[in-house]
């Protein structure tokens, strides 16, 4: 009897995984970051690095989504911008993958 067993945590999502994500797609697609490396090592590390840097935002309901949605107009979101900016510098100067 543990609590995993006894309730449904898929509701608990962090809102910044999506919010990162979507931004690295963004970024990632800028002319001046075309040459960055896509390999799955190299994507994950951003993620990885733009979220460990990033307050989580947590939901478990739909109005924690429209709260999350929000975000995206508000400080956060530059806080998000620049956290993955910065990711994208730190892994391409630092791959974590085998050449």
């Amino acid at each position: 009897m543990g609590l995993r067993n006894d309730y449904n945590f898929e509701n608990l999502v962090n809102e910044s995984e999506n919010l990162v994500i979507d931004e690295m797609e963004r970024q990632l697609g800028l002319k001046k970051n075309q040459d960055n490396c896509r390999c799955a090592d190299c994507i994950l590390d951003i993620a990885a690095f733009a979220l460990n840097s990033l307050m989580p935002l947590y939901r478990v309901s739909l109005m924690g989504t429209m709260y999350a949605e929000n975000a995206k107009s508000t400080p956060y979101a530059d806080d998000v911008r620049k956290a993955v900016a910065a990711a994208i510098l730190k892994v391409k100067a630092n791959p974590s993958h085998v050449l």
